[in-house]
């Protein structure tokens, strides 16, 4: 089995949310910075060219949700959200009773298209990321479209939605904001600010550079931006930063981001710290395989365990040409 070379985040089902059909078992391996372990690939999750539904050949950002206990008559226990990149995109659904896949598609994708009338028609749909959210016992689904806005849909079975809201537009960051897209949404206390839950994303301008951005929200609705990025390219020697995701292990906090958004790039890693100050960028968090499905490009992480078992499900291969593979720490 190929070594996919390093690095996961996870501090265990509680930073998913991943339900009680995962558990929080670790591996004894650590060997990537901040004590995450490495990890193999295992499979894609599914045949991307046998899907009913794939406008496009290419899907991305994987984001997986444990539904035992939270969702009755579930058609799996874990639901994956993942997305086509380009125009007409649609927000689909895969399911399976293991984290490791392989998974299902669900019949009826895309569950959130491009038009919602009344409240948008947009040229696509993209990114979804799904978070469990305790207080209200519904499935909270983060997406953009376009590129300039990050929506709301909520849902107490995790296939019909209702809308709810705008919660990130260009408009609430720094003139010459171009994009503020790709976010992930996680359940983490920021006392000092009044915070339940964080927010990180990417950031475009007309100087044509990506960061990462991040706000923090009282409910996952409400949110407070910040107006300096939390990491940009020129702090760790990229030409480009995006699609972070929130990890806590041993006590502190990090972000895991793809540098280079093109057609190549590994994830890296940076230590900031459980109330989002410090800065300490670590270096690579996960190189890609050279070789299918990786094809010298691994972005978009999602984490969690299952039985014990740490996975890590991730977007694979060339930018618009990408997959959805599964590894395992090893």
């Amino acid at each position: 089995m190929p070594n996919l070379s390093r690095r996961t985040l996870l501090r265990g089902t509680a930073a998913l949310g991943l339900g009680a059909a995962a558990t929080t078992g670790r591996t004894q391996a650590h060997a990537a910075p901040g004590g995450f372990p490495d990890y193999a690939f295992t499979r894609v999750a599914f045949d991307k060219s046998k899907l009913r539904y794939n406008p496009t050949g290419e899907l991305i950002f994987p984001s997986v949700r444990g539904t035992v206990g939270r969702i009755s008559n579930a058609l799996g226990r874990f639901y994956l959200y993942y997305a086509p990149h380009d125009a007409p995109g649609g927000l689909c659904l895969a399911y399976s009773n293991s984290l490791g896949g392989p998974y299902t598609e669900y019949p009826n994708n895309p569950i959130i298209s491009r038009t919602w009338s009344p409240h948008y028609n947009v040229s696509h749909v993209s990114s979804p990321h799904s978070l469990w959210n305790d207080d209200v016992n519904e499935l909270w689904l983060y997406f953009h479209g376009e590129n300039t806005t990050t929506r709301l849909a909520r849902s107490t079975d995790g296939i019909h939605f209702t809308y709810d809201k705008v919660v990130l537009s260009t408009s609430m960051l720094p003139a010459g904001t171009t994009e503020a897209s790709y976010a992930r949404v996680f359940r983490h206390d920021l006392p000092a600010r009044n915070a339940r839950y964080v927010m990180v994303f990417m950031i475009n301008t007309t100087a044509n550079r990506r960061s990462i951005g991040w706000g923090w929200s009282p409910d996952g609705r409400s949110w407070t931006f910040s107006q300096t990025p939390l990491i940009t390219p020129q702090e760790v020697g990229a030409r480009d930063v995006g699609a972070p995701a929130v990890a806590s292990r041993n006590g502190s906090t990090y972000v895991v981001y793809h540098t280079d958004i093109g057609s190549g790039g590994s994830m890296r890693i940076t230590e900031v710290g459980n109330d989002f100050s410090r800065r300490n960028h670590l270096g690579v968090f996960h190189a890609p395989l050279a070789g299918a499905p990786d094809n010298g490009r691994c972005a978009a992480p999602a984490f969690g365990s299952d039985n014990g078992v740490e996975y890590m499900i991730y977007e694979a291969g060339a930018r618009l040409e990408g997959s959805i593979a599964i590894a395992k720490a090893v």
